[in-house]
């Protein structure tokens, strides 16, 4: 494989462990930290990448540009880049990575177009490279995929889905739609148990005929309101796949209501690395039971 250079736009959780998968593998990975929080600067500074002043001098040493942000700004920041690229004269590929529609991606796709740049569709599957016992697998779907072979690394699985734009961004939402809200489900059940003051009894019934949902859930509710800022506007994305299916969007609208609830509480302060891996499921409940009251948005 040739080394060649590749930016990743952030260095999130997903995007750091992506970027030092590809820094491993002897790719010159680059980013621009401007704007970006003094967390962001270290773990690009851990994983290896090369601060650059701006996303025109971005596009003019790339060959590749993965965009790996929360998905709410995922359309923004591709008529920024688009931007760039006319700017400079250069049109490095383009891969959207991150967890949006079908539509979004076809907008994105879009603007690239419009900048006269080469456009893969992506959907990324599992947690950040090194940080699970399976590879983060890339989904990809576009009309020309060859850009894409540079992220066959250790760590990292690419598997191609066809020429269509969109495919590739469905899968993610699928996938998603079944496992985050799973944990929205249980969230919004164990919330309204707190509410009605059954958490103990649910809490019984469950360790008796559920248990290895009762053990996911002594843990793993505690950590959602880290991601829950990021995670709703992905629900969202999620009820836009469903309904242009042709199902209802109704689960996930759902979903993004719990998860918009979480991110109102003082938990979402926290991050992956700052979770209070001691608070209770009953302690974490209760916070989110006691911003049930006045929320009239939703």
């Amino acid at each position: 494989m040739n080394s060649q250079t590749i930016a990743v736009i952030a260095p999130g959780d997903m995007g750091g462990g992506v970027g030092q998968a590809l820094k491993n593998a002897g790719h010159d990975v680059v980013t621009c930290l401007a704007g970006r929080s003094a967390e962001s600067r270290a773990r690009a500074e851990r994983s290896g990448f090369r601060d650059l002043p701006d996303l025109d001098t971005v596009v003019g040493e790339a060959a590749l540009v993965l965009s790996i942000l929360p998905p709410a700004t995922a359309i923004g920041l591709a008529g920024e880049v688009a931007a760039a690229m006319v700017r400079m004269g250069s049109f490095p590929a383009y891969m959207d990575c991150n967890a949006i529609s079908p539509a979004s991606t076809g907008k994105i796709a879009e603007i690239m177009a419009g900048a006269g740049a080469p456009y893969i569709d992506c959907g990324i599957v599992g947690v950040a490279p090194g940080k699970g016992p399976q590879p983060t697998r890339f989904y990809i779907s576009g009309a020309d995929l060859a850009p894409a072979e540079a992220l066959a690394v250790d760590g990292i699985w690419v598997k191609e889905l066809g020429a269509d734009i969109g495919r590739a961004s469905a899968l993610k939402m699928l996938y998603s739609g079944l496992n985050k809200g799973r944990f929205s489900l249980f969230a919004t059940i164990t919330t309204a148990a707190a509410s009605l003051g059954l958490m103990d009894e649910l809490g019984e019934e469950l360790a008796f005929s559920q248990g290895d949902t009762w053990k996911y859930l002594q843990t793993g509710i505690s950590r959602l309101p880290a991601d829950s800022e990021r995670w709703w506007p992905e629900m969202e994305e999620i009820t836009e796949t469903m309904e242009d299916a042709g199902v209802t969007g109704d689960f996930h609208r759902g979903a993004a209501w719990m998860l918009k609830l979480m991110a109102a509480t003082p938990l979402a302060a926290e991050t992956r690395e700052t979770i209070d891996t001691d608070r209770t499921l009953a302690e974490t409940v209760r916070v989110f039971a006691a911003h049930l009251n006045g929320r009239t948005d939703q």
